[in-house]
């Protein structure tokens, strides 16, 4: 329960396109908030501001038909703690330019938040910005002086517009905040909820060494499969990409083969962990092999569910029998499509993003929020003791 005095009343600020999520997280804390002012049980439930039914506040992003935009906010933000909450990967709201339609990128919604912050800036308490999947984040470092590097100009920027905390979900590189020091920036890892998702919905999963393996699909994501498999207390098996470093292709050297090194796979469940999928083309290669090879059960899990080539090889996977599930956040935006396949399921991170808010509204240390391994490990505790009585046939004598 937080006891710490709000910095200031609460004040969230979407965009457009995640308005609907923005909704969820404001109900969520209002819910939360009206069970502590109904009961008394904060010493600040009477703080102006501290419980509302509707923490957004009313704004509105312009567009031109240039496709220019301008940001307009409708109600004061003097004194508030401003959260602005941004999903730079949604693609579902069009805008005409020309007279031509075209969908928002993550280039024009990056935009519309320095808008947002820039109208802020100067005027709220404070600027936090909770940006799931970090713009320009894939690229953490340069391959050669001759190319860009934009995740470090991004932070940066957002850093000199005067953001006092950023928060990042499963950054693919933790490195990025190098580039400003000075900022607050936290990454908080969707693991929890993607295993007590998996763990809840799927009550065939065995938390067990002999019955169950982590594969990270790439040796770029090693790091995350250690992470699920030592928490887990599962076997890790690794795919890697056996190059010919005689030559170049298009300016990287081709790949000659896939291969794995690993726990004999054969009839096991396999759980493939990676940071997103994007076309989904790795995660279905190495279902493919897994299955090959004898495996059970494959579940592809990812922070970000991107599906950037549609959703018809998954379909075809699925229905071969070569996954059996994809478990993905709601960080970034789902279509209702995604939503209505049988081989999806949701893992909604709306409780934690709420959760979030109300730590850093408190200046409460969100540590113990980020670092889950300890709620891990007690939920798999707990997981592990059912399975053990489980397994024998208890009778009434």
């Amino acid at each position: 329960m937080l006891q710490l005095e709000p910095y200031g009343p609460i004040g969230i600020i979407s965009h457009n396109a995640n308005a609907d999520f923005v909704k969820a997280v404001s109900d969520t804390l209002s819910q939360k908030r009206k069970k502590r002012f109904e009961g008394n049980t904060n010493p600040y439930v009477n703080t102006p501001g501290y419980y509302r039914s509707n923490y957004i506040l009313d704004s509105n992003l312009v567009r031109f038909q240039t496709g220019e935009g301008k940001f307009q906010i409708e109600e004061s933000v003097r004194g508030h703690d401003i959260f602005i909450i941004t999903d730079v990967l949604s693609h579902n709201e069009t805008i005409d330019i020309f007279g031509n339609k075209r969908v928002l990128s993550p280039d024009d919604h990056y935009r519309d938040l320095l808008r947002i912050v820039s109208t802020c800036s100067g005027k709220a308490r404070r600027v936090n910005v909770i940006m799931s999947f970090v713009y320009e984040g894939r690229q953490e470092k340069r391959e050669s002086s001759n190319e860009s590097m934009d995740v470090a100009a991004v932070l940066k920027q957002l850093y000199e517009l005067g953001v006092a905390n950023l928060i990042i979900f499963d950054p693919h590189d933790g490195r990025i905040s190098n580039a400003v020091p000075l900022m607050g920036i936290d990454f908080p890892k969707s693991a929890y909820k993607i295993i007590t998702t998996l763990l809840s919905t799927f009550d065939t999963i065995k938390v067990d060494k002999e019955r169950t393996l982590v594969v990270s699909p790439d040796e770029s994501g090693v790091n995350r499969g250690i992470f699920y498999s030592s928490l887990m207390n599962l076997p890790l098996g690794i795919f890697y990409r056996d190059r010919d470093y005689t030559k170049k292709v298009d300016g990287q050297h081709p790949i000659k083969a896939y291969k794995y090194l690993g726990d004999d796979i054969s009839g096991r469940d396999v759980l493939i962990i990676d940071d997103m999928i994007n076309s989904g083309s790795t995660m279905l290669r190495t279902s493919k092999i897994l299955k090959v090879h004898g495996a059970r059960d494959i579940y592809c899990l990812a922070p970000f569910g991107l599906f950037t080539d549609g959703l018809d090889t998954f379909d075809e996977a699925y229905e071969d029998g070569v996954i059996k599930a994809v478990l993905c956040t709601n960080l970034n935006y789902q279509s209702p499509e995604l939503l209505s396949r049988d081989w999806y399921v949701n893992v909604d991170m709306i409780p934690y993003i709420a959760r979030i808010i109300e730590a850093i509204n408190a200046n409460e240390s969100v540590t113990d929020l980020i670092n889950s391994t300890s709620r891990i490990t007690e939920f798999l505790g707990q997981m592990r003791i059912g399975e053990l009585f489980d397994e024998f046939d208890v009778k009434d004598e």
